[in-house]
């Protein structure tokens, strides 16, 4: 059973799990799944500041937070106890082109080549970093929600705004993937 666990499950089965998660949160109390929400949750609750954006009752929406916790936790436990033995694999092509771009580190889901504190110096590591990650919280507020929320409950549910926001998630995605990660990787 631990072999089963540890082995890379196929992509319709993840799917199918996190897919199933939409109904059972809607039958026991009508809950939405989202991600990005328990970061203002968590701010709510330990913030004492007297921000407008943080004053409501966050205790309503405490089980997000468990949510969380456990996947952290599952996380975790995925990452040490059932991690799985072999290398990660990454496609020929992928290699090929990150090579070219100076990235030659694939022993680990993340290049190190780029995406590490000591390079911080460095301004693609800065941009990428520094500057990926304020894109990522100001685009999640903006749409109201992380590609989570959107492209997993907010599709199943028949939301106008939601389909807005996944294609524009998609056209971004590839847009930077395209055009503008090839201009950043080549400083």
């Amino acid at each position: 059973m631990l072999s089963l666990l540890q082995q890379p499950w196929a992509w319709y089965v993840g799917g199918a799990l996190i897919g199933l998660i939409v109904p059972t949160l809607l039958i026991i109390g009508n809950k939405s799944f989202g991600i990005s929400s328990s970061l203002r949750h968590i701010c709510a609750a330990t913030v004492p500041a007297n921000i407008k954006f943080f004053k409501y009752d966050w205790k309503k929406e405490q089980w997000n937070l468990f949510f969380i916790a456990g996947i952290f936790l599952g996380g975790l436990i995925a990452s040490t106890l059932l991690a799985n033995p072999e290398p990660i694999q990454i496609a020929e092509s992928t290699k090929t082109a990150l090579t070219a771009y100076g990235v030659t580190d694939f022993q680990n889901l993340i290049p190190t080549d780029i995406f590490n504190v000591g390079k911080l110096g460095e301004l693609r590591s800065l941009v990428l970093m520094i500057g990926g990650g304020f894109l990522v919280g100001f685009g999640t507020r903006y749409a109201g929600g992380c590609t989570s929320g959107h492209a997993i409950m907010g599709l199943s549910t028949l939301q106008l705004p939601s389909l807005v926001a996944v294609i524009a998630f998609m056209a971004g995605g590839f847009l930077m993937t395209w055009f503008i990660l090839p201009f950043i990787l080549n400083f």
